[in-house]
């Protein structure tokens, strides 16, 4: 648990880092996710125009209150297996994949940008491997309802570079020149790997977190998401980033967790010492 002072303290490191894009807040219930209590305190709390703001929502009634604020995009998660679906959003993957489209819409008429991520593209913890053409369905509809983005998440971190690539070539080819988004989690230690893949596969943005961060309340054994130090030392330069500052301020947010959980450039910049 973070509070407020420290969420904004933590997105101004990576913006002068070097962030320009960057999901801030999660307009969900505070009982079901506390740690995302606060979410219109944040976003008051940042400077407008200092970079892209991103508001996830998992239905109406959070895009609503995401239109309430200065978030200059919405985010929306979709699933792909009716199982996880109901635990995390109580629909059915169809339900969730109508209810990003109708998102989609509203913040289109209220002139925001929206983008629909596909959750468990690669697999389920309840019902094992996704079926590649149920995630290139859903991301042609998504691309049809005027998705900013298509959004591709291995929620539970249990895909493996070949079919990381494979598939995100195949929503490529699909959605027509949209940008196509991977979200990674380093359950099984293959994020790095994995997100090169999808560059390989045609993704032109990966989602990566600092210091490793993040896991889902609904996706048992779900780790912390690809670690953004490790993801700019892999592309070697490629990636606008100041790295020796994303390492500072990943073990400041160990400190600010009270853990040591330490991405491989963590552990190295510690070894070195």
């Amino acid at each position: 648990m973070l509070d407020v002072e420290t969420r904004v303290e933590l997105i101004e490191r990576a913006i002068r880092a070097g962030a320009r894009r960057l999901e801030v807040a999660s307009f969900v219930r505070a009982d079901a996710v506390p740690q995302m209590a606060g979410a219109e305190t944040v976003i008051a709390a940042l400077r407008p125009g200092a970079a892209r703001y991103i508001g996830l929502v998992l239905n109406k009634r959070g895009a609503l209150r995401a239109l309430e604020t200065q978030v200059d995009e919405i985010g929306f998660v979709c699933v792909a297996s009716d199982s996880f679906g109901m635990r995390n959003q109580r629909q059915t993957g169809d339900q969730s994949l109508a209810n990003a489209c109708d998102v989609l819409d509203l913040a289109r008429r209220e002139g925001r940008d929206a983008h629909a991520m596909v959750a468990v593209a690669w697999g389920c913890p309840f019902e094992g491997p996704t079926p590649p053409d149920r995630v290139v369905d859903m991301a042609r509809a998504l691309a049809d309802a005027g998705s900013l983005e298509i959004g591709l998440a291995d929620t539970i971190g249990i895909a493996r570079p070949g079919e990381v690539e494979s598939l995100t070539r195949r929503v490529v080819e699909a959605v027509g020149g949209l940008p196509v988004r991977v979200h990674l989690h380093d359950t099984r230690g293959m994020g790095v790997a994995n997100a090169l893949a999808a560059v390989r596969g045609g993704a032109t943005v990966i989602d990566a977190a600092i210091g490793g961060t993040g896991g889902c309340p609904f996706a048992p054994g779900a780790a912390g998401n690809l670690a953004t130090e490790d993801f700019a030392y892999a592309m070697n330069g490629g990636l606008d980033l100041d790295i020796d500052s994303v390492i500072d301020t990943a073990k400041w947010l160990n400190h600010a967790l009270s853990r040591d959980r330490m991405s491989a450039m963590v552990r190295a910049s510690t070894s070195a010492c």
